[in-house]
């Protein structure tokens, strides 16, 4: 079938299905939701004696899907046909957005008030369009954020939900034990760079893995021990030598100054965990250092590589690697020109943070393009 496409071609072949798919997927969105407009006419003529709408519809959909009324997949195209998947229907009907587009959205505005839900939902429509190359926390922080501006309070951390913080310790099997938590972000995160910061106290010929150093740093860390003991075997262990103690754990949180001011609920970004309510921010900010970014000078920097503030508001600005659905943290990235140097200039809309797998990728992208004629 595929023996006289190109390899340009079999790329195309795939976005053309995406496309299609799509497609077939408003068509899907289209028929439930008529089905749920007509349930509800003639359950209010009925004075709804039999059952609500969703339940029945919920299951004639369920049946013709050959899935069970308690899949994900029945709850999102239900609300898919009406309130937040509505906005982002005329999309799916353009292509221009998928079924995952649309699950990830009704996932994360179910605190949206009944108020903001029209302008909220026809400013989705606008925007999402944009975001289908994003990763799935990528996609998460960016519904949340508009979450954030129609409606502060959907993104709030629920008074209940904050008071039931937890962390519970048990026996799994033999020798081994779970750890189940419930804890604030910035705690989390804390918590996280710690283990990281103790898992790398060993020297490079250690024989375990990155996760199961971490699994041992949780007893270092909690006997109070600077470094993780290392299991090289050597007599003569440069980590074993050098025995430093650890700094504090230190987390980087990006916010608007208006937020710390009181005078926005614009929400922060916490690295790695995503979206950090306007509350939680001012609230770290009582006990952070404080430091403004500097937006960079609109004229490009002589030279190849950025300076130390022209670097640094581009890792914030990225935030992760700029490759289409890569997670990899702007730590583990390089800085890197758009169009090459010197053609292309030092300045923030030639620079993204690309992490070395994914510029090994565009590199030989690039080389067959050149090849195919197309650069």
């Amino acid at each position: 079938m595929f023996d006289s496409f190109t390899d340009a071609a079999l790329i195309d072949a795939i976005g053309d299905a995406t496309r299609e798919e799509s497609a077939a997927i408003a068509r899907r969105f289209a028929s439930i939701g008529e089905s749920d407009a007509r349930r509800v006419e003639q359950l209010a003529e009925r004075n709804w004696w039999r059952t609500d709408p969703y339940e029945e519809v919920t299951a004639e959909i369920s049946a013709a899907q050959n899935i069970s009324r308690a899949a994900p997949q029945v709850r999102c195209t239900m609300r898919g046909c009406c309130g937040v998947g509505c906005a982002g229907g005329g999309r799916v009907r353009h292509r221009s957005i998928d079924e995952r587009m649309i699950a990830a959205i009704i996932a994360r505005t179910e605190n949206v008030d009944d108020e903001f839900i029209e302008r909220f939902d026809a400013a989705l429509a606008r925007h999402c369009v944009k975001w289908m190359r994003l990763s799935g926390p990528k996609l998460r922080d960016r519904i949340d954020l508009w979450v954030a501006k129609f409606d502060p309070a959907g993104v709030r951390i629920p008074r209940k939900v904050k008071d039931n913080r937890y962390v519970d310790i048990g026996e799994t099997r033999p020798g081994m034990a779970g750890i189940w938590a419930s804890v604030l972000t910035t705690d989390a995160a804390a918590l996280d760079k710690r283990l990281d910061a103790l898992a790398d106290t060993v020297c490079e010929n250690d024989p375990r893995s990155i996760e199961q150093r971490r699994a041992d740093a949780t007893g270092a860390l909690a006997r109070g021990e600077p470094q993780l003991a290392c299991q090289c075997g050597s007599g003569d262990c440069a980590a074993a030598a050098e025995r430093k103690a650890l700094g504090d754990a230190v987390i980087h949180v990006l916010a608007e100054q208006a937020t710390l001011g009181g005078t926005s609920n614009h929400p922060g970004y916490l690295p790695g965990f995503g979206i950090l309510p306007a509350e939680s921010v001012r609230e770290l900010a009582t006990t952070a250092q404080l430091k403004p970014l500097t937006i960079p000078s609109e004229e490009p920097e002589p030279g190849y590589r950025p300076s130390a503030g022209l670097a640094e508001f581009v890792r914030w600005r990225d935030l992760t690697c700029r490759w289409p659905g890569c997670d990899a943290p702007v730590e583990r990235c390089d800085i890197d020109h758009t169009v090459p140097y010197p053609v292309g200039a030092t300045h923030p809309s030639d620079l993204k943070a690309y992490c070395r797998t994914q510029q090994r990728q565009r590199d030989g992208l690039q080389s067959r393009q050149v090849r195919a004629g197309r650069l």
